[in-house]
C-alpha cells in the first residue's frame, strides 16, 4: 500500500516551505504524488522518477561521446584532476547540503581552490553591503506573526518564490496578524508591472537604475527634509505620503531581490536600504531581508563564514589563509582571466547561467559536474557523477533565506548502487589523501 510521508521540505527555492505531504510507493522508491508544493517545488519532487535519468557516472569519450564508467573510476579522474591543478574552481553548493560543503571545503584546503557559490551571479553584492553596515533582520515567524508593513523592492516572488506569500508575507493569519492579509499594507517597488505588484495595495513603479536614488529619498521623506520634484520617475507627494504610513505601522519588512542587486549601484543599493531600515527603527519596527534563490545558497554562505570569514568567493589556494576580493576571487572573473586550471562543479549549472566566453574558457579545462540530472553543465564537462538528490532520496541541513537552520529529510531511496554528495566527497577526499601521500601521483 501506497504511504505518506508528512512535514517533508521543499528543496526548491530559499522560503524551504516544511509542510509537503509526499505519497510514496510501498516499496519505499518511488514518488506517487505531491501534496502542499508549488508548481516548481512538485516538479523537483517529480523529477526523482524520471525514466531516462542518469544513474551511473559518465565519461566524455575523444568523438565527445559519453561512456558509462565506474564511481570508483569517475572518484580516482576527479582526484587525480584536483592534486593535479594548482588552482581549481570549486563551484555551485547551492543545492547541496551543509554536511556536503564543509567535505568540499576540506578537499579545496588539500588541492588549492576557490569555494564558490551561486551568490556571486546574485545577492554577492547583499553580502558585501551586510559586511559594510550589518543587517537589521528578523525570521520568516516573526513576519508572519507580526508584519502589518509588507514591502518587495526589485523582487518577484509571485514566480521565484511561489508560496512566499501565502505562507508569510501576504496572506496568512498571524499571532498578531489575524486579519492576515486585510490587515497587512503591501507595497511594491519595480521598474515594471509584475504579478507581486497585483497583490499590492500600492505599486511604486521607479525608474529603471534608479533604486538608490528613490531609496534616498525615503530616508529623506522619513526626516521631513525637502525633496525635489520627482525622484527615479515618483512624484515627490506620493513618497512623502508613502514615508508616513511606513511611520505608522507596527511592524515593517522590505524584502529586497536581485532588482536592486543588478542594478546601478549594485551593493550600495542594499547599503541605503539597510540605512532606509535602520532609520525606520527609530519611529517603529522595521527589518530587511534578502529573498535568497536556491534552497541552501544562505547554507553555502554560512559554512563558508563559519570556516574561513567570507560568505563566497573564498580562495585557498595558498593554502596558509584564506582570501576574498570580489573581481579577484570570483567565478567569472577568473573563467574570463583563464586563472584557475581544472573545474569542479556542484549541485548547480553554470552553463546555463555564466557568460558565453566564462563558458567557453571553462569547457577548454579538465571540468567534472556533480548533480543529479544532465544539464547545460554537464554536456561540457569530462565526467558527470550523478548523486541522490539532497531533501528527496537523502537528507541534510540546509538554510532558509531568513538564516534558520532546517534538517531535510530523505523521502525514498535512491536508485541502487548511487551515492550522496556527501559520500562521494567523502570517497574523492580519501582518494586524494591517498595521491598526496605518494607524492601527488
Amino acid at each position: 500500500m501506497p504511504k505518506e510521508v508528512t512535514d517533508v521540505i521543499c528543496p526548491f527555492c530559499g522560503t524551504l516551505c516544511d509542510d509537503l505531504i509526499i505519497t510514496v510507493s510501498d516499496d519505499n522508491k518511488t514518488i506517487l504524488g505531491v501534496k502542499n508544493a508549488c508548481a516548481i517545488g512538485a516538479e523537483k519532487f517529480n523529477h526523482q522518477r524520471l525514466p531516462g535519468r542518469v544513474k551511473r557516472p559518465r565519461m566524455r569519450q575523444a568523438d565527445g561521446t559519453y561512456k558509462e564508467v565506474t564511481y570508483d573510476e569517475a572518484i580516482d579522474w576527479t582526484a587525480k584532476m584536483l592534486v593535479k591543478s594548482r588552482k581549481t574552481l570549486m563551484y555551485g553548493w547551492a543545492s547541496t547540503s551543509c554536511q556536503a560543503m564543509s567535505i568540499g571545503h576540506e578537499i579545496a584546503e588539500k588541492c588549492g581552490g576557490i569555494v564558490d557559490n551561486c551568490a556571486t551571479v546574485c545577492h554577492g553584492s547583499s553580502l558585501i553591503a551586510i559586511e559594510d553596515v550589518g543587517v537589521p533582520s528578523c525570521t520568516l515567524g516573526e513576519i508572519k506573526n507580526r508584519a502589518d508593513c509588507v514591502i518587495f523592492w526589485g523582487c518577484n516572488p509571485a514566480h521565484a518564490h511561489p508560496r512566499h506569500m501565502s505562507r508569510y508575507s501576504i496572506f496568512p493569519r498571524g499571532f498578531f496578524t489575524v486579519k492576515g492579509h486585510k490587515g497587512r499594507k503591501i507595497y511594491c517597488v519595480d521598474c515594471r508591472y509584475t504579478d507581486t505588484a497585483k497583490c499590492a495595495d500600492k505599486f511604486i513603479q521607479v525608474q529603471q537604475g534608479f533604486d538608490y536614488e528613490l531609496l534616498n529619498a525615503f530616508r529623506t521623506a522619513v526626516r521631513g527634509e525637502a525633496l525635489p520634484d520627482t525622484v527615479g520617475g515618483v512624484p515627490k507627494e506620493k513618497i512623502y505620503e508613502i514615508a508616513e504610513s511606513f511611520k505608522t505601522a507596527r511592524f515593517g519588512i522590505i524584502f529586497f531581490g536581485m532588482g536592486l542587486t543588478h542594478t546601478m549601484g549594485r551593493n550600495h543599493n542594499i547599503d541605503i536600504a539597510i540605512n532606509l531600515t535602520r532609520d525606520m527603527n527609530e519611529y517603529t519596527k522595521f527589518a530587511i531581508m534578502a529573498m535568497r534563490g536556491h534552497w541552501n545558497v544562505t547554507g553555502s554562505g554560512q559554512v563558508l563564514g563559519w570556516q574561513y570569514g567570507f560568505p563566497y568567493a573564498v580562495d585557498v589556494s595558498r593554502r596558509d589563509q584564506a582570501r576574498h576580493q570580489t573581481g579577484e576571487t570570483t567565478s567569472v572573473d577568473l573563467l574570463n582571466r583563464n586563472e584557475v586550471e581544472a573545474c569542479f562543479y556542484i549541485a548547480t549549472d553554470p552553463g546555463a547561467h555564466f557568460p558565453v566566453d566564462a563558458m567557453i574558457s571553462s569547457s577548454r579545462k579538465p571540468t567534472v559536474t556533480i548533480d543529479p540530472h544532465i544539464n547545460c553543465t554537464t554536456e561540457i564537462s569530462d565526467i558527470h557523477i550523478p548523486v541522490a538528490m539532497v531533501g528527496v532520496e537523502t537528507g541534510g541541513c540546509a538554510y532558509r533565506m531568513d538564516n534558520v537552520p532546517i534538517e531535510t529529510r530523505k523521502v525514498v531511496e535512491p536508485p541502487e548502487g548511487m551515492l550522496t554528495d556527501e559520500e562521494l566527497l567523502t570517497k574523492i577526499n580519501k582518494r586524494v589523501d591517498e595521491l598526496l601521500a605518494k607524492g601527488g601521483a
